[in-house]
């Protein structure tokens, strides 16, 4: 049985409704005079978090946002309406009305080609996916957690849904952070005798004979390769923490089997390193294997282990400052009103820059310790991002710590660069510049 579930945010009103009145206002053409709403991103606003989801909501009407990169930490600009501007105010995201004049020379100042800024022009909310399991709970993901607050719509699918073919419907997908191995997270010598842990490989291993595969590995290698053609295809990928690492190492173990006894009855290939094939990953190469289940890596990508040793306080990444006339995609992935952002731990904390393949776009490093937090890439007509680590607001999260409420961080600077990603597959394709 094939499901999925659309998450709305719980609101007094739906978001559905609000937008639909939205339509209406701007039906009966109730812009106010000529001026523009401007949603500024610097230290001057009350709720980053929130402000994305008002500008989701209003592309969700197919009305266009000006997305001004680099100007007071990459507001938002569009036609003033009062639908908008109550929405602005029952959110509690800040907002100033504008007179066109004054419009227009901000959007002049950022045409200067001595300016490092850029317009980019949003016009249609991405449909967005986010890959988790039956037993998922939205606070337990990061980037499922930033939508429910910023009130931020999505449908959950699975293994069935992406084997079925379902994922050409969305725009945008976020993998939940997956294990594409088939090690259940390598929990095993912590978690084995857990009954959640139990239970977890109960469900996965009759979901895998339900759907015609003899081991759980196989199914998730099958999975990776659909959402790899997925991407291939055109569509935008991101995810954090193990569903970074755990799922390029998949792509590269195509039919070799990596996995010890414990996790699949067999012992694994012994030529399994040999046999990777870094041709087909994404991000990483000339990475080694971590087999022994008694140890909790997949592999030497990850370096929770440098960051554990320098300590949380600091623990910080630094975003890079690109062109944004010139480098648009990474500039608009980095729109921050934070340049240097403290760190946070996760299975998979941060990646080795030695592992990280040249073609890719390193967007945040701690160049001391040698180890990028933040990438991006290209394949095929679509996109990626690889973003390390579980919360941003987390500092070291643990198996059934409480959820982080993040109304007590309106303002975070980790929480924007999901959101950043979110907003991306809205923006209006063009050429590159050469």
């Amino acid at each position: 049985m094939t499901w999925t579930t659309t998450f709305r945010p719980p609101s007094k009103i739906s978001t559905a409704v609000r937008a639909g009145l939205l339509l209406l206002a701007l039906a009966c053409g109730m812009h106010l005079s000529a001026a523009k709403i401007l949603i500024p991103m610097d230290k001057a606003q009350k709720d980053h978090l929130k402000a994305y989801g008002v500008v989701y909501w209003v592309l969700q009407s197919d009305v266009p946002v000006e997305w001004l990169l680099n100007y007071r930490g990459g507001s938002f600009m569009l036609d003033r309406v009062a639908a908008v501007e109550r929405e602005c105010t029952v959110r509690g995201v800040s907002f100033n009305v504008i007179a066109d004049a004054q419009a227009d020379g901000i959007l002049a100042e950022i045409a200067d080609p001595e300016v490092n800024m850029e317009t980019v022009k949003l016009e249609k909310a991405p449909k967005i996916a986010v890959y988790a399991p039956p037993t998922f709970q939205p606070w337990d993901d990061a980037v499922a957690l930033v939508m429910t607050y910023a009130e931020i719509p999505y449908d959950r699918i699975y293994d069935r849904e992406i084997l079925d073919g379902m994922l050409p419907k969305y725009d945008w997908l976020h993998l939940h952070h997956e294990d594409f191995t088939g090690q259940y997270g390598k929990f095993y010598r912590q978690f084995r005798n857990a009954p959640w842990y139990m239970e977890q490989v109960r469900v996965a291993e009759a979901m895998a004979k339900e759907l015609g595969y003899a081991k759980v590995s196989q199914m998730k290698g099958a999975v990776a390769g659909k959402i790899r053609d997925y991407v291939a295809g055109g569509g935008y990928l991101f995810t954090m923490c193990s569903g970074t690492d755990s799922y390029d190492i998949a792509l590269s173990a195509e039919g070799v089997d990596i996995c010890d006894t414990p996790f699949d009855g067999d012992p694994p290939d012994p030529q399994a390193q040999q046999k990777l094939d870094y041709g087909k990953t994404f991000a990483f190469t000339d990475f080694k294997l971590i087999i022994d289940p008694m140890i909790y890596e997949f592999s030497d990508i990850d370096a929770t282990d440098i960051h554990g040793r320098i300590g949380e306080t600091r623990d910080f990444f630094t975003l890079f400052d690109f062109s944004a006339k010139w480098d648009v995609v990474p500039t608009m992935l980095c729109q921050n009103h934070e340049q240097v952002i403290h760190g946070f731990m996760g299975q998979t904390t941060a990646f080795r820059k030695n592992l990280v393949k040249p073609s890719v776009t390193v967007m945040g490093e701690n160049k001391p310790q040698g180890t990028v937090k933040y990438v991006h890439g290209e394949y095929g007509l679509g996109q990626w991002t690889f973003y390390g680590g579980h919360d941003p607001e987390d500092y070291q999260h643990m198996v059934g710590d409480p959820p982080t409420d993040l109304s007590l961080f309106p303002n975070s600077p980790g929480y924007r660069l999901i959101l950043n990603n979110i907003l991306f597959p809205a923006a209006r394709k063009r050429k590159q510049k050469t």
